[in-house]
């Protein structure tokens, strides 16, 4: 992904899918896609470098990632857009790769993929596995070989795979994404401990999307992981660096807690992550904390914001968060 020239580092923004159904479910009306697009179109209209969406199935209902940027895709026309993450462990490998070169060719080559293991250490997370057929501790091993079969579908003929997970038989998939393969970002965290995740994204993908690591904490993850490629013969440099933050913008710090905290709980279940995520509160520290995560070395920032008033936040974002960013670079 190319950084941002105004402020160092490229700036995009998550749009909470997940927001907009459950607000549709409290409020017993159908989901609408209308903010959605807006957000995405705002973001482009005012210079931002890439917009993203989240997955999941069953454990937190949301518009499905692949058809959500298929519809952002014909509303805009230079971000980027990706998944901050997808789950590709829950769907077959050869229509996964069809529907994202799908995707490329109608965004006009501005797909990038950020995909992750996922969590199976809740019965709710659990349930996104089973609901699609996949024994939840298969799961990483999947996602490796799944990474590597995509790649070879967008750029081979009569592809054959035989793993411990996937079995493919002298498949050809059309369209060919715009870009010869769609980047592919592999989750890599320093909080599991894991370092086969390390030597997944060193050896199969080409760049690392990290989250809730604190600044020095990612650096770290970035040393291991360029460790790792060099080890596998890769020029570390040629790997992308993006990490995902979660912000609350609001001059009221208290205000901005009380929101994050309450958008929190109804999200996930638990409050009070400032530190893990945040900053709560005002623009200049939004623009600190993510200068800070470009120091340690990420190329690009996707900033989600724990709000349910999510286009107003990005207007704060967009009009003083952006602009403090740029100074400090």
């Amino acid at each position: 992904m190319t950084p941002g020239a105004k402020v160092g580092v490229g700036v995009g923004v998550l749009i909470g899918t997940r927001g907009f159904v459950m607000q549709a479910l409290r409020e017993r009306r159908e989901a609408d896609p209308t903010e959605m697009l807006a957000m995405a179109e705002r973001a482009d209209q005012a210079g931002l470098d890439s917009v993203w969406v989240g997955d999941s199935l069953v454990s937190k209902p949301r518009f499905e990632p692949v058809t959500a940027l298929a519809a952002i895709a014909a509303r805009t026309s230079r971000v980027r857009i990706g998944t901050a993450v997808m789950l590709p462990v829950i769907r077959p490998v050869v229509p996964l790769a069809h529907s994202l070169a799908t995707l490329d060719v109608i965004s006009r080559g501005r797909l990038v993929i950020g995909a992750g293991v996922g969590g199976g250490f809740t019965p709710e997370q659990i349930k996104d596995y089973c609901a699609a057929g996949i024994a939840p501790d298969t799961r990483a091993l999947r996602l490796t070989e799944m990474v590597q079969v995509l790649k070879r579908l967008w750029t081979e003929e009569h592809v054959t795979f035989h793993g411990q997970q996937l079995r493919v038989d002298d498949v050809t998939v059309y369209p060919r994404p715009v870009q010869k393969a769609v980047p592919i970002l592999l989750g890599a965290h320093h909080r599991t401990g894991s370092s086969a995740q390390y030597r997944r994204a060193a050896r199969y993908a080409d760049g690392i999307i990290g989250i809730t690591d604190s600044p020095e904490q990612w650096s770290e993850v970035i040393a291991r992981v360029e460790e790792c490629a060099a080890a596998e013969g890769r020029d570390p440099s040629q790997l992308d660096r993006v990490f995902y933050i979660t912000v609350n913008i609001n001059r009221d710090r208290a205000k901005a807690s009380a929101e994050a905290d309450q958008f929190l709980m109804s999200y996930y279940g638990v409050r009070h992550w400032e530190g893990r995520w945040g900053p709560w509160g005002a623009p200049e520290d939004v623009a600190e904390r993510m200068a800070a995560y470009a120091k340690a070395g990420a190329r690009h920032l996707i900033v989600r914001f724990a709000s349910w008033n999510q286009p107003a936040q990005l207007e704060q974002f967009i009009n003083d968060v952006v602009p403090a960013l740029r100074r400090m670079n």
